[in-house]
């Protein structure tokens, strides 16, 4: 970094490097700008800086500038004698070449591992490693050995990728790999975060035998700051009820309060509430529009759609009104325009607010109350619906609006959990449902989608789940938002 400099000119020449500017603030916010959205001049008594920002274009005094090779730090004064501002001008890096680092960078991650299975085996040898086709954040190693012959090995290398997202992606790899005329792939190694590698020797459990034994489940293990592959035991069901299940924390209050109440007054017939232990969420449809929160003993609510929220008082409740009268304009089943946000937006919310108000429609043995949309197994869990039938039986509701691979690999998950708090009697120290009675039955699953958006793969990967799992498909008529209507209804799990 060189000393300060207030030469106009100077400043001019270096910003000429690039043709590209991320501009960053001293809060972090950054802001991307091309070199001809950057004006500087002289105004005789100093430099002035100005670009397009968010806001618009803005101008600020120079200070002072350092730079090197890689910045130039602006010291920009405050209007009105406050404090200098440090902005921070990066050279932007082109799409392609970030991308191709990205993709190297990953590449050298999948070299790592593949250095990791073979030293995990005696004669292990690398036949070939890649990147996944699409996201490319999954490495695709095939390696062979002397004694078990050819084998495949799929690890998450960005991480946090999803266990059912994995497990479903992988297969898939692995099955093409089997299916070779010439020397097959026998096995498919999994690799993951330790996290991850959990969750998925749990999915694992699920499978049926011929699929689950063709599979084996590695950890990436760090010991003094190096890493090893961990293999994790494979478990049986009967092992998945033994651990200590999470404790319910279900909220005091289920009825909506005063504040609530007002607003749901204004289209009852299509406002809904969704309760939670920090307050209640409005929503029209299933599009949330309005949040309540008991503030140090008061109601205080806001409303908006997106990031933009509006405290709700005297001044703003006309606001309130007019958005609800949108909602109700354009978020219909013969809304204003299809086209328009208020009806693209969340439509899996949609089907799951319509479903929970008419829920025997999709079967006439469920009970209507109580029934829980987007139920908490987890912090990051929420089921779409659970609901019991009037026979005591548990029913785990998975909705879909939009092809979703992964589905019966996430609809068992939840299965599983549910399962799990049955078992252990969570449920009922809960008082999920009351007094009614929950029989001593796994739970059903019911996914719930229009027909035409059903994954081509579902059927493929429902057949694979373990007899235990009541899996069952509904097809909707594909006009579900003016009607639902079963067309097609079966199960996998015979």
């Amino acid at each position: 970094m060189v000393a300060p400099q207030t030469s106009t000119e100077d400043l001019d020449t270096l910003l000429d490097v690039h043709a590209e500017w991320l501009m960053i603030s001293e809060n972090g916010r950054t802001f991307p700008v091309g070199r001809s959205e950057i004006d500087v001049q002289s105004d005789g008594r100093g430099v002035l800086f100005g670009a397009v920002c968010e806001s618009g274009f803005r101008s600020r005094r120079v200070a002072s500038f350092e730079f090197d090779s890689e910045r130039i730090d602006l010291s920009l004064a405050a209007p009105f004698g406050g404090e200098a501002e440090i902005l921070r001008l990066v050279p932007r890096v082109s799409a392609a070449a970030l991308a191709a680092n990205v993709e190297l960078a990953r590449l050298e991650r999948a070299n790592e591992i593949a250095s990791l299975v073979h030293d995990a085996g005696t004669g292990t040898k690398i036949i070939r490693v890649a990147l996944n086709a699409g996201s490319g954040r999954f490495a695709e190693i095939i390696a062979e050995n002397r004694e078990s012959g050819r084998f495949a090995v799929y690890a998450d290398i960005v991480g946090g990728a999803p266990a059912e997202s994995i497990l479903s992606s992988s297969i898939l790899w692995f099955d093409r790999l089997r299916a070779r005329a010439k020397k097959p792939a026998r096995e498919l190694y999994i690799v993951a975060e330790k996290r991850s590698a959990v969750n998925l020797q749990k999915l694992h459990a699920l499978l049926k035998s011929p699929v689950r034994s063709s599979i084996r489940i590695f950890e990436l293990d760090r010991i003094g700051g190096m890493e090893a592959l961990k293999l994790r035991a494979e478990i049986t069901a009967s092992r998945l009820w033994r651990e200590k299940p999470r404790k319910l924390n279900l909220p005091d209050e289920v009825e909506p309060g005063q504040t609530a109440q007002k607003i749901m007054g204004l289209k009852p017939e299509a406002i809904d509430v969704m309760h939670s232990r920090h307050g209640k969420t409005l929503r029209f449809n299933g599009l949330s529009f309005a949040r309540v929160r008991l503030m140090a003993g008061r109601e205080s609510a806001w409303f908006g759609i997106g990031r933009e929220k509006r405290l709700l008082n005297d001044q703003t409740r006309p606001e309130l009104e007019r958005l609800v009268e949108d909602l109700t304009a354009y978020r219909a089943f013969d809304g204003a325009s299809k086209r328009h946000d208020f009806y693209r937006h969340s439509p899996e919310s949609w089907l799951e607010s319509i479903l929970r108000r008419n829920i025997k429609l999709l079967d006439a043995n469920l009970i209507l109350a109580p029934i829980y949309n987007q139920f908490r197994t987890a912090a990051a869990d929420k089921i779409d619906l659970l609901a019991l039938r009037r026979d005591g039986r548990l029913v785990v509701i998975e909705v879909k609006a939009s092809p979703d691979r992964e589905t019966p690999f996430q609809a068992a998950d939840y299965w599983r959990k549910i399962e799990h708090l049955r078992r252990r009697g969570e449920l009922r120290r809960a008082r999920v449902f009351g007094d009614l009675e929950i029989i001593d039955k796994p739970p059903l699953v019911y996914a719930v989608a229009p027909a035409l958006s059903f994954h081509r793969d579902f059927e493929y990967f429902a057949r694979m789940l373990t007899p235990e799992i009541e899996l069952w498909r509904f097809e909707l008529h594909e006009n579900w938002r003016k009607q639902i209507k079963v067309i097609a209804r079966r199960n996998y799990f015979e």
